[in-house]
């Protein structure tokens, strides 16, 4: 990772490959083609560290795929401060032979297509639209689903 004493002449695309334990950051400076890639364990922390390296918090333009670890990377990043998209996983373009899957990739792959404007955010809710459809799943019970026919069924 470069020193934070550059001064960028425009944006710096992070896109971050996301998982329980770590993530991968691909950083794209303005100018280069090719991201730098640096992991990170999955804490405020080190995602504060990661931040503070660099001078204006407004040229940092993040994005992540949507995903099982939720919207908390996104709400610590804008209050940082940071843009931030939220990916919808569908929709990130994949050419039809690319099966390879790996973290270093995938974010210098974010990165990529984030700055070229590819790629769809999805709508992030507040806390509280979070919290009324916990309350709405949950008054909802589980979802009935049969291990055997119902009576009258087949």
């Amino acid at each position: 990772m470069k020193s934070s004493v550059t001064q960028a002449a425009g944006p710096i695309h992070l896109g971050l490959d996301v998982s329980k334990n770590r993530f991968a950051v691909g950083v794209l400076r303005w100018g280069e083609q090719v991201p730098d890639v640096e992991m990170i364990t999955n804490d405020e922390a080190s995602v504060r560290r990661l931040i503070d390296r660099f001078g204006d918090r407004g040229q940092l333009r993040a994005c992540y795929e949507a995903g099982p670890t939720g919207f908390g990377l996104h709400r610590l990043l804008t209050s940082m401060g940071v843009a931030c998209d939220v990916i919808a996983p569908a929709l990130i373009p994949r050419a039809p032979a690319d099966r390879v899957k790996t973290d270093r990739r995938d974010c210098q792959r974010l990165a990529r297509l984030h700055r070229a404007g590819e790629l769809v955010a999805i709508h992030v809710p507040t806390e509280a639209e979070e919290a009324e459809r916990d309350l709405c799943c949950a008054e909802r019970g589980p979802i009935w689903w049969p291990t055997a026919p119902a009576p009258g069924i087949g």
